[in-house]
């Protein structure tokens, strides 16, 4: 029972300082510049680190991709020799403070969103969204298409934006992620509102860049709204700033961050330092575009789930009805999958509210003890890549329970 008290109060540490957070967009900045320890030759990707020979398919695509974007090789072949013999070094998003989507890769003259948590003072990263085309280097693809979509975000959409973020002074993020779960977004596979409330929040500074870079601030303006997904890039940084001032709690058992790589799922525990227990990819439950099937159904990474972490995505689905429409399933599935989140959870958000159950609080600060308890696996929300690269699809997954035995093991052998 003391061993409980003592988790338990752990845990209320936890939560405070996940609602206590403050995340501020505050600069946008090549990663080189603003991510301590990023180097000329590193490339960071999602999920628990791997050795570069376990990293297949559009993962392992991916990062040759980022490696040739960035001039560190002149042709793939040369990219492989180089990662094989450590020359450019694979390092996880998460060891840099930072989030990937799907592949995740970063290279070092990529511009991230620099957000701050102004409460604890601990900053997070995210990079930017490639645009609409389906064909995206964080989906495993890097052609000349590609490049050239990379090109314009950082040559022309981050350097606007970075000057409009710095004139604002920062823009805070959780009121706007507040008022989108009301009007119908769940801040990971819909942002829709949030993209929208923050170009309200940003277009003061943007009438008054267009004065005079008018052609520059237009593009700007056109990628934010373009897209409801643009806004997924600051939210998951927003998240990540969020669950890093409640890590390294000592005898916490609530997961801090969860990703996937090309081999495998995994989660990280508050209590339980920098370790990643890892364990299968989880099934899918997935809406298609047409003209695919499921046997193309690929992992290649993803950390967006950072967003599940702290009470949003699939922890929030009773408030984005309109995913319907773009991962399947129903309203009642929603509802009924956002209730059992509830029984794995530590408590509720007092920030984050669902309107269709009253505005109750989503339930937040997923327990690895819960989990093998009731045996319930959290819900994800994710994009679908295909095996030949590319999105093509989106749906639902619940994480496979060994990762959360293992972890349960870890603490009952660290806190006896």
């Amino acid at each position: 029972m003391a061993g409980n008290a003592a988790r338990e109060k752990a845990n209320a540490e936890v939560l405070k300082r996940f609602a206590a957070a403050e995340p501020y967009v505050e600069d946008v900045r090549p990663a080189i510049e603003v991510m301590a320890g990023f180097t000329r030759d590193t490339i960071l990707t999602s999920g628990p680190p791997l050795p570069w020979p376990d990293y297949t398919g559009g993962q392992r695509a991916a990062i040759i991709g980022a490696a040739l974007f960035e001039g560190l090789a002149p042709d793939a072949a040369e990219a492989e020799a180089l990662l094989a013999r450590g020359a450019i070094r694979v390092r996880g998003c998460h060891d840099l403070g930072a989030v990937g989507s799907l592949a995740g890769v970063y290279s070092a003259s990529m511009p991230v969103f620099v957000v701050r948590n102004r409460k604890h003072g601990n900053l997070g990263f995210c990079n930017f969204y490639e645009g609409t085309n389906p064909r995206r280097l964080n989906y495993g693809v890097y052609d000349d298409g590609v490049r050239e979509r990379l090109r314009h975000v950082q040559n022309v959409v981050a350097p606007v934006l970075g000057e409009a973020v710095r004139r604002s002074g920062g823009i805070a993020l959780k009121p706007i992620m507040k008022r989108a779960l009301h009007m119908g977004d769940e801040l990971h596979s819909r942002n829709t509102a949030a993209a929208l409330l923050f170009t309200r929040e940003i277009l003061p500074q943007f009438l008054a860049l267009a004065e005079t870079r008018r052609a520059e601030t237009e593009i700007c303006a056109a990628a934010l709204t373009e897209d409801h997904y643009f806004f997924l890039r600051l939210s998951m940084a927003a998240a990540k700033a969020t669950a890093d001032a409640g890590h390294a709690i000592a005898g916490a058992s609530i997961v801090t961050a969860m990703g996937f790589s090309c081999r495998e799922f995994g989660i990280r525990v508050s209590g339980l330092g920098d370790t990643w227990f890892t364990g299968p990819h989880p099934k899918v439950q997935a809406k298609l575009s047409p003209g695919h099937a499921e046997d193309e159904i690929s992992w290649m990474g993803g950390e967006s789930t950072i967003c599940e972490t702290i009470g949003l995505g699939g922890f929030a689905q009773a408030a984005a009805f309109p995913l319907q429409a773009y991962q399947g399933g129903s309203p009642e599935a929603m509802v009924e999958r956002n209730l059992e989140m509830y029984q794995i959870t530590a408590g509720e958000n007092p920030d984050f509210h669902i309107p269709y159950l009253r505005y109750r609080g989503t339930p937040t600060g997923i327990d690895i003890f819960k989990v093998i308890e009731t045996g319930i696996a959290p819900v994800m929300n994710i994009g679908i890549a295909g095996r030949d690269g590319g999105q093509i699809g989106a749906g639902v997954v619940r994480a496979h329970a060994s990762c959360f035995q293992s972890a349960v093991t870890a603490h009952h052998a660290r806190y006896p």
